[in-house]
């Protein structure tokens, strides 16, 4: 009877697990850039609708600025060291996109509204790159647009105007019509993220 158990229960599983490979199976046939992605969300619930403001001091939603591909960052001008070194990574592999014929947007949202206003926004864009979209906001604004990315950042206490915001630091890539496909990690090189950001390209013009 023991034995009689114990080969029920073996085929029991034995038939969860066929059932699980069948299905992660099934939804790699079904996501049209599984072998793309790098990360380890296939797109869902991050990105969604914001209302943000650009350097000439215009009110912009999600709609205006991503009607192209864009790769996101959520950063801040006074950053000392992190947002520059990732911000040179990302708009390097839009140069190497648009060599190849690719052309993608480099976006990016402040979360530091106190400091970063329309104007400084527009001298950080001009001095980093000429494609750069440069957005910052009301705090209310720009909590929204953090929430819909699901992007972390608290300012630190200081007693001056010199104060550093801790904050993740994701690069999310998003596609017209589709929206949030793969988020790329610091350690990500500019070739290594141009390479991603190229076969998701190729992708979604195969699949339309």
């Amino acid at each position: 009877m023991t034995r009689l158990y114990a080969a029920v229960a073996a085929a029991a599983v034995a038939a969860l697990l066929g059932a699980s490979a069948w299905y992660v199976l099934l939804g790699q046939q079904d996501d049209a850039f599984a072998q793309c992605r790098q990360g380890n969300v296939a797109g869902g619930d991050i990105g969604g609708p914001f209302t943000l403001v650009n350097p000439a001091g215009q009110t912009v939603t999600d709609a205006d600025v991503l009607a192209k591909p864009a790769l996101v960052y959520f950063g801040y001008t006074f950053c000392p060291d992190v947002c520059p070194f990732d911000m040179s990574r990302n708009v390097e592999a839009v140069d190497i996109l648009e060599e190849q014929g690719f052309d993608v947007n480099p976006v990016f949202i402040s979360i530091d509204p106190e400091r970063d206003t329309p104007q400084a926004l527009g001298d950080y864009a001009a001095n980093m790159h000429p494609k750069l979209i440069a957005l910052t906001g009301s705090p209310e604004q720009v909590k929204a647009a953090s929430l819909a990315y699901k992007t972390f950042y608290k300012k630190q206490d200081s007693e001056d105007e010199f104060y550093l915001v801790d904050h993740s630091t994701f690069t999310y890539l998003m596609l017209p019509g589709t929206g949030f496909v793969d988020f790329f990690r610091r350690e990500v090189t500019s070739d290594q993220m141009a390479e991603g950001v190229a076969c998701f390209l190729q992708a979604d013009a195969a699949r339309n």
